[in-house]
């Protein structure tokens, strides 16, 4: 058992050391270190300067009051009570340079140190005028960090000999204390600023780990699932974007299965009825009209599932982005005329009067064969549904305030206005029938409808930047406009 939780363990622990979280955290005490140790830095080394300065200003008053007060003789110096501390250290130097006398926590070979260091200071300085020269050192046996200030004092011979006054540079150990106070603060509020990154870091990526566990608990048959979350900081646009992506894939699914199962559906039938003629033909000798009749109608399914595929490819190509438009300059009317061309026998044979309006020449940038099939979908859409007295289908273009539009407008029995916003759906008829009726001769009577061709109208009119509407009264007719950006 142990040995199958170290493994997870170890997986846990290697995924915190490379998550977000960590290197969030990681970074924010980095930055914060450097912060702190720049911040620490710059109050030790002005706090170390007042200090120095500090002492030096003692040490000059000190210096003042002694040359007033200070004789050399030759049997050594008198010294006033109270001028100095304990801790000071004062020596007199001879101009021979030998210590002839101290005073202070300091051994005499160290005070023959200090005369040589002090005679050394002022050969470096030129001898100022002011005699003050300041040095420090920390190499004295009180283990202390001294400073030190030199003056000429003139004898009883008249020749100049030293005077060297020296004291603890820091008395009261600030800089100690300084130092501790700045380490022991630094690193308690790293300690704080990690545990409260640490927390907060954690409460960021709640969401994260909540879109993360959502998004493997969802499958392709559990798209309706939703984050739902309500914030509206950067987190919560990132869920709200999951979920209309969430929406857009179920969406698409549904389009899918739907138009897999509407294409099963309008195939399986013209396949039953070709199996079915061809069984019936098949079970026993048959007079000549019989299998001519039952070719009739396997041709017509044929033609039907023909033009199905073509749609439902076309379609594929569509959604796929392989489609190639090349966009030209289009005279609308010449499609209109040339679409009319076309469909002349068709409508003939089905006794609709197919007619034009007013064809002014008006330009658009497009291609012409895929304006040509938008045209022809909706003539044919029109001579298919065409009744009554007039049975008559009416195409026209024209242009309006720099835009050009075709109009196709047949006598049929009209649309409700409840079936009107689906009219472009995929595989949407409003005759759920699905019935095909033909001639005596075999021949249909009207274009096989199969639901696809309303859709590729809408596609070839969005991809021309254009847009297509629809009007329809009950027992007067329909009409379709496309509207497209016209050129010069």
């Amino acid at each position: 058992m142990k040995s199958q939780k170290l493994p997870a363990i170890g997986k846990r622990i290697g995924f915190f050391f490379h998550s977000i979280r960590f290197r969030f955290v990681l970074w924010f005490a980095v930055i914060l270190a450097i912060v702190l140790a720049a911040f620490s830095g710059f109050v030790y080394y002005n706090q170390a300067r007042d200090i120095q300065g500090e002492a030096q200003f003692r040490l000059e008053r000190k210096m003042a009051a002694l040359e007033v007060v200070l004789t050399m003789t030759s049997n050594g110096f008198l010294l006033p009570q109270g001028v100095l501390q304990d801790t000071d250290i004062l020596i007199l130097v001879a101009p021979d340079g030998e210590v002839v006398a101290s005073r202070g926590p300091i051994p005499a070979q160290d005070a023959t140190l200090l005369a040589q260091r002090a005679q050394q200071e002022h050969e470096q300085h030129g001898n100022p005028p002011d005699g003050f020269v300041s040095w420090s050192q920390g190499n004295l046996k009180p283990k202390a960090n001294y400073l030190f200030v030199t003056v000429p004092i003139a004898t009883v011979t008249g020749r100049a000999g030293l005077i060297i006054l020296g004291s603890p540079l820091d008395p009261y150990g600030l800089s100690g204390k300084l130092i501790f106070t700045l380490l022991a603060g630094s690193l308690l509020t790293l300690l704080i600023a990690l545990a409260g990154g640490f927390w907060l870091a954690d409460r960021a990526m709640r969401p994260v780990h909540t879109i993360t566990q959502a998004a493997r608990t969802i499958g392709e048959t559990d798209l309706s699932r939703r984050l739902n979350m309500k914030g509206k900081d950067e987190l919560g646009q990132l869920a709200n974007t999951f979920d209309g992506m969430l929406g857009r894939l179920q969406a698409a699914f549904e389009r899918q299965r739907q138009f897999v199962a509407d294409a099963s559906h309008e195939l399986r039938t013209p396949l039953t009825i070709v199996n079915l003629e061809a069984s019936r033909v098949l079970t026993s000798h048959r007079s000549k009209e019989d299998y001519q009749n039952a070719l009739t109608v396997i041709r017509s399914e044929n033609d039907f599932m023909s033009a199905l595929v073509n749609d439902l490819l076309t379609l594929a190509r569509m959604d796929a982005g392989q489609t190639v438009i090349e966009k030209t300059p289009v005279d609308l009317s010449d499609v209109a005329v040339e679409t009319v061309e076309r469909l002349t026998p068709l409508s003939t044979r089905n006794g609709i009067r197919l007619e034009t309006g007013d064809l002014p020449e008006v330009h658009i940038l497009g291609d012409r064969q895929y304006l040509i099939q938008m045209l022809s979908n909706l003539v044919e859409n029109g001579i298919k549904y065409t009744d009554g007295i007039e049975k008559c289908v009416r195409i026209e273009t024209g242009k309006t305030d720099g835009t050009a539009w075709v109009r196709v407008s047949d006598t049929g029995p009209g649309i409700a206005p409840e079936h009107i916003p689906h009219l472009f759906d995929r595989f949407y008829r409003i005759d759920k029938s699905r019935t095909r009726n033909a001639d005596d001769d075999g021949h249909s009577k009207a274009p096989n409808g199969s639901g696809l061709g309303l859709s590729i109208v809408q596609w070839i009119a969005h991809v021309h930047e254009g847009s297509i509407k629809v009007e329809s009264q009950v027992g007067v007719g329909t009409t379709f406009e496309a509207r497209f950006k016209a050129t010069e």
